[in-house]
């Protein structure tokens, strides 16, 4: 998978696009991200004990891959992801402006 916890990505389809927002959890398996803000729904929860009120709570749903993009450091815009050897290693660079991720 090309984006990793901590990236900066911006929402190119669904309810959210346009939104920029911070990757804080990647579920490869299922190909998912978890994006800070993005993909927001209501969730309601019965309350627990005798005497609590129940509550509504926000709670951030995984989007897909597909639906997400890099954001470029140097223009702020979206961009593709290439590698670059640098000695012995292999960097991910921004395709738009070559700047490392």
């Amino acid at each position: 998978m090309r984006i990793k916890k901590g990236d900066n990505v911006i929402v190119i389809a669904g309810k959210d696009k346009g939104k920029q927002a911070k990757v804080l959890e990647v579920f490869a398996v299922r190909d998912r991200v978890l994006v800070e803000g993005v993909n927001v729904l209501k969730r309601h929860q019965r309350a627990r004990k005798q005497g609590q009120a129940g509550q509504v709570l926000s709670v951030a749903m995984p989007v897909h891959t597909s639906n997400v993009m890099l954001v470029d450091p140097k223009s702020g815009k979206r961009t593709r992801l290439g590698i670059k050897m640098v000695g012995d290693k292999k960097v991910r660079v921004a395709k738009r402006s070559g700047a490392e991720l």
